[in-house]
């Protein structure tokens, strides 16, 4: 088993699952992963893979928001583009799967919400087994979210590390929220550091940006001219709740 079974107290050092196999798939157990995805790279989808082999998952639902609320500039790209970017580049794994829950409902993309609408899904006689993915940066922040304990009572969070940021810490969330401490694991997984920040600075000087994205995404950027009217630094800093 690869996920971190420690208790909360216990050393912040993630689990290291280099040497173990994936984990059996688990009916039922669907993956969130949010973000804005502007656009998704090849980051995003290795985290994804990493995530759904150490959890089990049956699905990873890609979740484009409408409006991130804890940032203040508004994705660049349109919210049509970055789902057709996201289809694009998940359309050869059958356990990936874009969601646009957030992207049709109006305002900002508070994750409580669109948790709590994912699990009314699966209706009232069957509990579900939702995980929601993040990075360990992005979980540095998870105290300041709208409803954590909310949050956490409807879902468990998997937090996977970043390349160039300190591992995850579980004593916050075993401080504040010691009921629920047990409903974060820690996990392995790939530490790319690749930035949509970088796609799109590359993007805007009409650099190639093969090999940074899938190809489909690649000529998706291309034929749009997604980016184009963009200074290199323009634009969100986050790209997703995992890699800007």
């Amino acid at each position: 088993m690869t996920e971190d079974h420690r208790e909360a107290g216990a050393p912040d050092v993630p689990s290291d699952s280099s040497g173990s196999g994936p984990v059996t798939l688990v009916p039922g157990r669907i993956g969130i992963f949010g973000g804005t995805f502007d656009p998704i790279h090849h980051g995003h989808l290795a985290i994804a893979e990493a995530a759904r082999q150490e959890l089990g998952l049956e699905r990873v639902l890609f979740v484009p928001a409408r409006v991130p609320p804890h940032r203040p500039d508004r994705p660049i790209a349109g919210a049509d583009d970055r789902a057709a970017m996201v289809a694009l580049a998940i359309a050869a794994n059958p356990a990936f799967e874009l969601s646009r829950i957030e992207l049709d409902r109006d305002g900002p993309s508070f994750v409580v919400d669109t948790v709590r609408a994912l699990a009314a899904e699966a209706g009232p006689d069957r509990q579900p087994d939702l995980w929601f993915i993040l990075s360990a940066d992005a979980f540095a922040g998870f105290l300041d979210w709208r409803d954590p304990a909310g949050i956490l009572e409807l879902c468990r969070l998997a937090v996977l590390p970043r390349e160039g940021h300190p591992p995850a810490s579980l004593r916050a969330i075993a401080t504040a929220l010691p009921q629920h401490a047990d409903r974060v694991r820690l996990l392995d997984g790939p530490r790319l550091r690749l930035a949509a920040t970088e796609v799109r600075s590359r993007a805007a000087r009409a650099l190639s940006v093969r090999y940074l994205v899938p190809d489909a995404v690649a000529a998706y950027i291309g034929d749009h001219r997604l980016y184009r009217n963009t200074t290199a630094q323009s634009g969100p800093r986050s790209g997703g709740t995992f890699a800007p």
